[in-house]
């Protein structure tokens, strides 16, 4: 389809898809997009998804795409919905996808380029040694019932109290690694079959540990707060999720959502986009298991950066802490939150979905460290594979513009399938 001739352009970089456009829209639709990613998003069906969230009960502003935006389950990849949990809101797993908490991390170092490459080689066999990766891979922790349980509920506290990294770490973590409602026991058996040996460990697909090297800084002032200082300064990028634990919920959660979105009635163009009342019992079930699944990311990414740590100790002979290895930020881009918004003049509280998006909130925000209140939070923007990626923060309006909300990463401009 020739998206073109539908969208309405609002500015050079934001497009506006009609209520008009289908029936059963309740909103109409908002694109963040130059022309040159118009024309790869003209590619694939992914507006048509973001037309069907539109439809979702309760939906409220826009159902925004961000720059990243391609075909996923139900919602698009790179779609943000919000929905007024009380006045009929309703909660979608599509909206937040199977690897729930999928998120990025980053480490800042005190190294630079020309320290690290003379033992690039040795650092890189040391990274795979130490932190495991691979389809369905375990890693060199394994969960007891109560233990797993424990990562459940508190997620990256419980990995820190375990020495997997200090408590500095936490508060530079969105929700500071751990969201509250998580509940354990809404989380079935074979999700916590697959997860008791998958913590810390990288898994497939496009996750990585990535060691990269500043290039350009162009805003000193907000660099200089999260630690970067200069180009050539040595920094880690850490990208995964939840594994196979957060799989298995989405899929099991699916099953009884799918059945009950038809008891409440609830119509939609997609079955894949099933959605319940988020105050339903089985719309708090499932939020119960997301959370839970969500603190078991950020505990894996816990883990995964103190092995890296590790790894960087033994190659340069000193402590990490003498390396100068903090934490920049973590943030999750697979998620749906409840947050309070301004709508229509009014504070609401939403059922906020992210999918394959990031949070951004503004500066002075309180959910935010109190080390960023002065710039915005920090935003962690993946290249795709052997290019650069981007340390950026949250805007003034971000909050009017997409509940605070941008984009995860580089995007897809081929399929998986076409790629290989």
């Amino acid at each position: 389809m020739e998206w073109r001739k539908i969208l309405k352009k609002l500015d050079d970089n934001t497009w506006e898809l009609p209520q008009s456009y289908k029936a059963g829209m309740l909103v109409p639709g908002k694109v963040f997009a130059d022309d040159g990613l118009l024309e790869m998003i003209n590619q694939d069906q992914a507006l048509e998804q973001v037309a069907n969230v539109a439809c979702l009960p309760g939906i409220v502003g826009y159902s925004l795409a961000m720059p990243d935006i391609h075909w996923g389950y139900g919602f698009p990849i790179g779609g943000v919905a919000a929905t007024a949990v009380d006045q009929g809101g309703v909660v979608s797993p599509g909206g937040v996808g199977f690897d729930i908490n999928c998120g990025v991390r980053m480490l800042r170092t005190g190294l630079t380029e020309s320290d690290v490459r003379p033992r690039l080689q040795q650092l890189m066999e040391t990274l795979f040694r130490k932190v495991p990766t691979g389809l369905g891979g375990g890693g060199p922790l394994r969960l007891d019932r109560k233990e797993l349980d424990q990562v459940l509920q508190r997620g990256a506290h419980w990995a820190v109290e375990q020495g997997y990294g200090q408590p500095g770490d936490l508060e530079m973590t969105e929700e500071n690694g751990s969201i509250e409602g998580a509940d354990p026991k809404a989380v079935g058996e074979r999700p916590k079959a697959r997860g008791a040996s998958q913590l810390g460990t990288v898994g497939s697909g496009n996750h990585f540990v990535e060691v990269q090297a500043v290039t350009d800084i162009f805003d000193k002032e907000a660099a200089q707060v999260m630690g970067i200082s200069e180009p050539g300064q040595v920094a880690v990028l850490i990208h995964c999720g939840s594994r196979g634990l957060g799989h298995q919920v989405c899929t099991d959660s699916l099953k009884i959502i799918e059945a009950a979105s038809d008891r409440y009635g609830i119509k939609l163009p997609d079955r894949q986009l099933a959605a319940v009342p988020v105050n339903s019992p089985e719309g708090q079930q499932y939020l119960g298991a997301m959370r839970a699944a969500a603190n078991f990311a950020w505990a894996n990414r816990q883990c995964l950066a103190h092995f890296t740590r590790q790894a960087f100790q033994d190659v340069f002979g000193r402590p990490w802490g003498r390396l100068g290895m903090e934490q920049v930020y973590d943030v999750c881009h697979n998620i749906a939150k409840i947050e309070d918004h301004v709508v229509d003049g009014k504070t609401t509280s939403l059922c906020v979905h992210r999918k394959g998006a990031t949070r951004a909130f503004p500066p002075g925000h309180p959910g935010i460290p109190a080390a960023y209140k002065e710039i915005g939070q920090p935003v962690l923007i993946p290249g795709d594979m052997g290019r650069y990626s981007f340390l950026a923060v949250a805007g003034p309006n971000a909050m009017e513009l997409s509940f605070g909300s941008t984009c995860h990463g580089a995007g897809r401009a081929l399929s998986r399938n076409k790629a290989k």
